[in-house]
């Protein structure tokens, strides 16, 4: 007896040991699952809270609280996998002997006895590998689990971290993905067939195999009848049921480039960017963006198509941003044609040179220098010298038109884009004086030189849609914002963009230049951006050999602007300039735009301190400071127009 008692004290003390140094071993594993802090996925939204796009590293996993959670969702579960969770303490007893006598007798491990305590142990922290070693570890951790957390709090962990196939984790995502329904939304045979897909997710997954999915749901729903947790009529409701599945990509990604600029901007900043369940409020409009994307693909097989046979076609692409003129928020932002050929940006990280576009801006630094829409200009060519190194280099612009006007007044010269007439009048106010101008309004890297006049700047359309915001709004220049606000996963705010505005001069000499611009499309190089019903506003832009094609478009609300051109830099075709390849696009994207938003506002308001009145015969609009000449008419002022 004495050896008896010896040898059961030593066995003991044994298997103590042992499971001390098997505790010791999944201590911080244990720590790992109280703690629970799963790698969440990020959401992109648009300004109306449509989901934009899902950002995740590894997985893919919307969190849900146990509140979040319906009671059927619950019931379904534990009547497939674990009907006595409530009851035992992480280890069903007798499930495990009765496992036992089936391995034994088939020699081999043939069926599992997991709790859900036990499967979030093996699915959080451990292999699935069929070892003695890891069921100890799996059952010390479960008991120490079910020691320091409750049985919702397993739940909610459970829920959260389990694979539902599909690249889901977690069944919240789950729902979303297979169904686009959030969790109190679900059916009960929705909801059988989520649970009833962590014991085989590539097997039961109901975009590959729906007639075994929905066999393992009707499977769980026998069960909860068998149960007497369903009556009836909800059994033979459920088990007829045949739910609509949705099969999704990951991402959702409905606006790739928007997507990345996000992405560039933030992951400096945030760390954790695709992994810590931000929600990223953009300013895009997913409705704008659609169109967006719709017309400048049109425009550009329109290029193709008078392109014909000519080489290097597939290197040609284009761009385009739509931004709201009062708060710089970018409602549409298209970085190419086909994000699957390239995914580089167009909008945001290219720099071409703007042409002819670039011009409003000398032209508005003449009116609030003291010139006048009626000022007359010389629109004759000249000859100019310079030094470059020791060689004396001589310049001689022309017109695109290859002819010149003589004297002609500055609406008539910006209204036609007169290359010749930008010239002289930059040589009559001053290169420095015109140059400092420029600089006030926010233009950087500028040449110090006359061709400055024709835009030979290199500027993204991103970029520019802030600076002709100059025009837009009036003289006060808005910075274009993409991002809205940041939460974290618990709904803090993180980050939040105000808007950015910045006083330039005054809204009497801004509207100056807007009835000029609206002369540009209403019988100017503009002309195809026209919508009837629709006062639009804008200007071509076209560099030399037709590298660059541009149109920087606006309307009482919002701004268009479109860019064509070669990756290479190679020339178009001759002909394709901004008001051939771009206005269009322009005016195809508000006539489309008008007729799904009618109440959007039509005509631009005349700010106080506006003259209006007839010169030559014709109407013309004047201040304080752009004075009309003297002349027989008396100045009007129409007060209806005031804002």
């Amino acid at each position: 007896m004495r050896y008896f008692i010896s040898f059961l004290l030593i066995t003991f003390m044994a298997i103590g040991a042992i499971l001390i140094y098997y505790y010791n071993q999944i201590r911080g594993q244990a720590d790992y699952i109280i703690n629970y802090e799963p790698k969440l996925t990020t959401k992109i939204y648009d300004r109306n809270k449509k989901l934009i796009a899902n950002l995740f590293d590894e997985e893919n996993r919307i969190y849900a609280t146990y509140d979040e959670i319906p009671a059927h969702v619950i019931e379904a579960l534990l009547a497939i996998e674990d009907t006595l969770f409530f009851e035992h303490h992480g280890i069903n007893f007798d499930a495990i002997f009765r496992a036992i006598i089936k391995d034994i007798k088939a020699r081999k491990f043939v069926e599992g006895a997991s709790t859900l305590t036990q499967q979030l142990v093996k699915n959080t922290v451990l292999s699935r590998e069929k070892k003695i070693e890891r069921k100890i570890k799996e059952i010390l951790l479960a008991l120490r689990l079910e020691s320091m957390l409750s049985k919702e709090e397993i739940l909610e962990r459970y829920l959260n971290q389990i694979y539902f196939g599909h690249g889901y984790y977690g069944i919240k995502t789950a729902a979303q993905g297979y169904f686009h329904k959030s969790l109190k939304d679900l059916t009960l045979k929705e909801a059988a067939m989520l649970v009833g897909l962590p014991r085989a997710p590539s097997f039961y997954d109901p975009t590959k195999n729906l007639e075994a999915s929905l066999e393992r749901a009707n499977r769980v729903i026998s069960r909860m009848h068998q149960l007497g947790w369903i009556d009836d009529e909800e059994f033979t409701k459920s088990i007829k049921e045949v739910p609509i599945v949705y099969d999704d990509t990951l991402t959702q990604n409905r606006a790739p480039y928007v997507v990345d600029e996000i992405i560039r901007r933030l992951s400096k900043d945030i760390e954790d960017l695709k992994s810590g369940g931000y929600s990223i409020y953009t300013t895009i409009d997913l409705e704008y963006q659609k169109l967006a994307k719709k017309v400048l693909k049109e425009g550009y097989e329109a290029i193709l198509k008078r392109a014909k046979n000519e080489e290097q076609v597939e290197t040609l692409n284009g761009a385009m941003v739509v931004m709201e003129n009062k708060t710089g928020d970018i409602l549409a932002l298209v970085g190419g044609v086909d994000y699957k050929k390239s995914s580089f940006s167009r909008a945001t990280q290219s720099k071409r040179q703007p042409g002819s576009s670039f011009k409003p801006f000398i032209y508005q630094a003449a009116l609030n220098m003291g010139y006048s829409t009626v000022s007359l200009i010389p629109d004759v060519a000249r000859t100019y010298e310079f030094d470059n190194g020791d060689e004396v280099k001589k310049w001689q612009p022309k017109n695109y038109e290859k002819d010149f006007k003589g004297l002609i007044t500055l609406r008539e010269a910006l209204v036609h884009s007169r290359n010749l007439a930008t010239i002289n009048l930059v040589n009559e106010i001053g290169l420095l004086n015109v140059y400092k101008e420029l600089k006030r309004f926010g233009f950087k890297d500028l040449p110090m030189d006359l061709s400055l006049s024709l835009g030979s700047l290199g500027i993204s359309p991103y970029e520019f849609a802030g600076f002709y915001s100059i025009f837009s709004n009036y003289g006060t220049k808005v910075k274009p914002r993409l991002i809205l606000q940041i939460s974290d996963k618990n709904g803090d705010v993180i980050y939040e963009k105000e808007e950015k505005k910045e006083y330039l001069f005054e809204p009497k000499q801004a509207f100056l230049m807007i009835d000029i611009l609206k002369d540009v499309v209403k019988r100017g190089t503009g002309k195809r951006a026209r919508v009837k019903g629709l006062e639009v506003a804008g200007k071509t832009g076209t560099t030399n050999n037709n590298i660059d094609a541009w149109f920087c478009g606006f309307t009482p609300e919002l701004e268009a602007i479109v860019w064509f051109g070669k990756d290479n830099n190679t020339p178009m075709r001759k002909g394709e300039s901004g008001g051939v390849a771009a206005a269009p696009v322009v005016g195809k994207f508000f006539k489309e735009l008008l007729k799904k938003h009618p109440e959007i506002k039509r005509e631009f308001d005349a700010p106080k301190g506006i003259i209006i009145t007839k010169y030559n015969g014709k109407r013309e609009v004047f201040t304080d400071i752009s004075k009309p000449p003297a002349m027989k008419e008396e100045p009007v002022i129409e007060d209806k127009l005031l804002f």
